[in-house]
């Protein structure tokens, strides 16, 4: 048992606290609650993009019919927005769009950005036997069709332009390898994508005989 002189002697331990310390504490807790508080805002960030509901072939217009609002987080990807649905609804599908796809820019063709529609370009066909009329002529009103090779599984034809135009025709063996053809400017990169596959075909819209 200690003494009361040796009790005396003990050293006492101090319990002021440092005010910088406590400052910093402060500051560590509000700093913590201000980030929480950032983060939930940021998660209820959302946007209205266009969801489309139904199939949509590869150059063939979408129409209001297959455009559904979808609220997502904004994840930095450049979707077509919802405020552009009517924008949207007169263009046409650029690849073959499936049902439940959000829509991105790459999708569309005539959208903002891109050619003004109703106007017409000079579009290059190289054809091979049987995409074409053996007797095509210049100046002849046509129909541009996607025909899918067999890769593209059970997709059957599909009418790409309704109506173009023939502007030139060139022969080889007696029948016709290459056609010049104007079409609307928002659908021509379309065709030309078909063209490139060697999967576009020609038929001439004629009065019967």
């Amino acid at each position: 048992m200690l003494t009361g002189v040796a009790s005396r002697g003990l050293p006492q331990w101090s319990r002021q606290r440092s005010p910088g310390l406590a400052a910093l504490a402060v500051l560590l807790v509000l700093g913590g609650a201000l980030a929480t508080t950032v983060l939930v805002m940021r998660a209820d960030e959302r946007r209205s993009v266009i969801r489309v509901t139904g199939r949509v072939g590869a150059g063939q217009p979408f129409g209001s019919g297959v455009l559904q609002e979808a609220r997502i987080a904004d994840d930095g990807v450049s979707y077509w927005s919802w405020s552009q649905r009517d924008q949207v609804a007169v263009t046409v599908a650029t690849v073959t769009v499936l049902p439940g796809t959000l829509l991105t820019r790459p999708m569309v063709a005539g959208g903002d950005g891109g050619a003004a529609a109703g106007r017409a370009v000079r579009l290059g066909l190289a054809l091979k036997p049987g995409q074409v009329p053996y007797d095509l002529q210049r100046g002849e009103r046509v129909q541009l069709i996607h025909v899918p090779g067999r890769r593209n599984g059970s997709e059957g034809p599909a009418l790409v332009v309704e109506e173009a135009v023939v502007d030139g025709v060139s022969y080889t063996s007696g029948s016709a390898g290459q056609a010049t053809v104007l079409v609307d400017s928002v659908v021509a990169p379309v065709v030309a994508a078909h063209a490139v596959s060697g999967e576009i075909a020609i038929a001439a819209i004629r009065a019967q005989p």
